[in-house]
């Protein structure tokens, strides 16, 4: 009688709470983005970056760089995104973060699993970037634990939670300058020692939901480097996109 009951009461709290696009407020059906909106989404693939993964205005074939990769390298190997980070990427980051979205993690995190497949298949862990004991008592889940889930079902990669952790209570980064932004994380991560095991020799993923100057990414980075991981690769739901590059 369970199984029926469940499936009853699951329609019944569809008709009288809906769900609604993030974007739009339109009612959608399967949950995530109404068509419209979906139209909308700016999907990144190649050609791109080969290092950062910022798009490139044409292919210019394998193994090219961007001027920013070359000029200014961050402390992870690779990071892939699967959308820009425009009007429709920021209200689902935002759902999910913000507004007790948790329904729409599962679709984002599948989106990652195809956008960083190529990070994933030499991967041995996945290792959400933490969040502050205060911050994580306040919203009550770390949206980046949420996307790992998903992403460690669809790749097979497992995750370690506890792997890294956020030692020191930042300021938000939202309105800093790149600097600014780099001083705010510097120590603010940290490998426990109980946990070097999860990290040493082997190649990780970092996941998070959103790159933009990267200064958060490269501490977390170059914490588990210092803590002996082979290599560490960046996967994120949504990055910053300035203007399309010319490959150098």
């Amino acid at each position: 009688m369970a199984a029926p009951f469940r499936a009853i009461f699951g329609r019944a709290l569809d008709i009288a709470l809906p769900t609604l696009c993030p974007a739009c407020r339109e009612q959608v059906r399967d949950g995530g983005l109404c068509p419209s909106c979906w139209s909308k989404l700016t999907m990144i693939a190649p050609p791109y970056c080969e290092r950062l993964g910022i798009p490139f205005a044409y292919d210019p074939g394998p193994g090219v760089l961007s001027m920013q990769a070359i000029s200014d390298p961050p402390a992870y190997n690779r990071a892939r995104a699967a959308v820009r980070f425009d009007d429709i990427a920021r209200a689902l980051v935002h759902a999910l973060k913000y507004g007790d979205r948790l329904d729409l993690a599962p679709v984002m995190g599948r989106w990652m699993a195809r956008a960083g497949h190529e990070l994933l298949k030499d991967a041995d862990a996945l290792i959400p970037v933490p969040l502050h004991w205060r911050r994580l008592w306040g919203r009550r889940f770390n949206q980046s634990a949420l996307l790992s889930k998903t992403i460690s079902q669809e790749s097979g990669v497992p995750v370690a939670d506890a792997a890294i952790k956020r030692i020191k209570a930042t300021a938000q980064q939202v309105g800093l300058t790149q600097s600014e932004r780099a001083q705010n994380v510097q120590g603010a991560f940290r490998v426990p020692p109980d946990h070097k095991a999860e990290v040493a020799g082997r190649r990780v993923v970092l996941i998070d939901d959103v790159l933009t100057s990267g200064a958060t990414s490269d501490a977390c980075a170059r914490a588990l480097l210092r803590a002996g991981a082979s290599n560490v690769d960046l996967l994120v739901f949504a990055r910053v996109v300035d203007a399309v590059q010319a490959p150098i």
